[in-house]
């Protein structure tokens, strides 16, 4: 896992990946790995009931960034959700790309998890 994810994770959720990972719906509801030619998991993401989006990232991005992006968005743009929302920690600045290349929103810095942290609200309507 890249780092900035396990900071998002351990500072901002107060979880580890992998207390993250068995506690969250989303990954009981749907969740999809991301493999990159190189044969490496690149990353994981879901999307909970309630739209609540999320992913984890490996180095391997680094190895296929372009082919990651566009598997990203592919993935994105197939979602039925009308609405799809979270929080990222601004620091993670990869994410931050990647979530304004996937034409998600940044709505507003609000106070996040058990260490209070200023995360970032985004959201992505789908347009029909």
């Amino acid at each position: 896992m890249r780092d900035d994810d396990r900071r998002e994770l351990e500072e901002g959720h107060g979880l580890t990946a992998y207390e993250y990972l068995v506690n969250i719906e989303a990954v009981r509801g749907s969740c999809i790995y991301f493999q990159v030619p190189n044969g490496r998991i690149a990353g994981m993401a879901g999307v909970d009931d309630e739209g609540l989006v999320w992913m984890l990232c490996t180095n391997a991005i680094d190895d296929y960034p372009v082919t990651f992006a566009r598997e990203s968005k592919r993935w994105i743009e197939s979602r039925p959700e009308k609405l799809l929302w979270n929080y990222m920690d601004p620091r993670n600045k990869v994410h931050k790309k990647l979530l304004k290349f996937l034409g998600f929103k940044f709505l507003r810095e609000v106070p996040f998890g058990p260490n209070n942290l200023s995360f970032i609200e985004f959201c992505r309507v789908r347009k029909y």
